[in-house]
């Protein structure tokens, strides 16, 4: 009878905050951009900041939030689940995408973004494959299953597709199929690695584009990856000239969270000021375009980083307290009509839910 006593006088003092209520929309974007920093908490936007003599993109998005992580099965996400929680707005199981926690294909928001005639597009600086990118257009229990996941974007009308991972199109061990050549018969523009830099020209937008940055996963900016910042710039010109009905794009830069797990803190740094470069690119085009919203955030933080007293006042030595993923929250930000819906606390599966608000009818 006490404890129950002593709740009910804790309940009166200090009363359960029930959710929130949606915020109503007071503006809807004809394209929505989702930019996703893989790994890119707090501390690696921190120190991208103070390392780049105080400036970074970042800072020009008018609206910020703080967003939780957790999958379904662990406190601690990976990115499978993550982006699965942004594709479909469920929680499911680390590993899976485009599945619920029932390993039940759920639609993503590209597909419906398609279903509604929009021009789509995916963006990385790793394989495409990968399991951000891939959970937009997969439906897989496995993260693992690259040449799965490669099969699923001849499934969809995807228009442009620019990130590595060729040899899972063109060098398949499950099945003799040539992805990459059956693209170009699909009607793609296609090109490849061999390249060396994606062209600063915009492909016909009669054509769906594919270009494959790497046979594997593309090299780190510090060994010379440049196609990030191109491909920012590239793709939402392209694709608001695919479709009178708008677009759907996700660019992610994928390897700020590889370098946090090998504690890499220069190289996460300069993974963090590359994304920083494509999402100034972003920005110009949705002022300039004024009907286009941007979202950035992150699957998850990797590593723990801590930003630390250097030798001098002016100066800051990185540290990590772990190799893996952590529990952290992570900023949300975002630009644009529609913007007003992302500020405060909320949940991974929130941006799913208040972006398919914003492109419904």
């Amino acid at each position: 009878l006490y404890p129950m006593k002593f709740l009910l006088a804790l309940l009166i003092l200090f009363p359960i905050a029930l959710p929130p209520a949606p915020l109503p929309l007071k503006s809807k974007p004809k394209n929505i951009i989702l930019l996703i920093g893989d790994g890119m908490g707090l501390s690696q936007i921190s120190g991208g900041y103070y390392f780049n003599s105080k400036k970074l993109h970042i800072t020009r998005f008018p609206v910020t939030g703080l967003m939780t992580t957790h999958s379904q099965s662990h406190l601690i996400t990976d990115s499978a689940a993550g982006a699965t929680a942004f594709s479909c707005g469920c929680k499911t199981y680390n590993g899976a995408i485009g599945l619920d926690a029932h390993k039940k294909p759920c639609q993503t928001i590209l597909e419906q973004a398609e279903q509604k005639g929009m021009a789509t597009g995916l963006v990385a600086s790793c394989s495409i494959t990968h399991a951000t990118p891939g959970s937009f257009v997969a439906h897989v229990p496995s993260r693992s299953e690259n040449e799965a996941i490669a099969a699923w974007f001849l499934e969809t009308e995807v228009d442009l597709i620019i990130g590595g991972g060729l040899k899972f199109f063109n060098e398949r061990k499950t099945d003799t199929r040539n992805l990459y050549e059956e693209l170009r018969l699909k009607g793609y523009a296609v090109s490849n690695y061999t390249e060396k830099v994606l062209p600063t020209y915009a492909p016909a937008p009669d054509q769906p584009f594919a270009w494959f940055s790497a046979r594997e996963e593309p090299e780190s900016v510090l060994k010379g990856r440049t196609y990030l910042p191109l491909a920012a710039q590239l793709a939402p010109t392209f694709l608001k000239q695919r479709s009178d009905k708008g677009f759907f794009l996700m660019l992610e830069g994928s390897q700020i969270d590889w370098a946090c797990h090998a504690n890499e803190g220069d190289r996460a740094i300069a993974e963090v000021i590359d994304f920083d470069q494509a999402i100034g690119h972003i920005l110009d085009f949705a002022a300039a375009d004024g009907e286009t919203l941007v979202i950035l955030t992150a699957d998850h933080e990797t590593g723990g980083m801590a930003l630390e007293q250097g030798n001098g006042p002016d100066s800051l030595d990185i540290g990590f307290t772990t190799t893996g993923h952590t529990a952290a929250l992570v900023p949300v930000f975002a630009f644009g009509p529609g913007s007003e819906n992302f500020n405060g606390m909320m949940d991974n599966t929130d941006i799913y839910h208040k972006m398919k608000a914003l492109i419904a009818d």
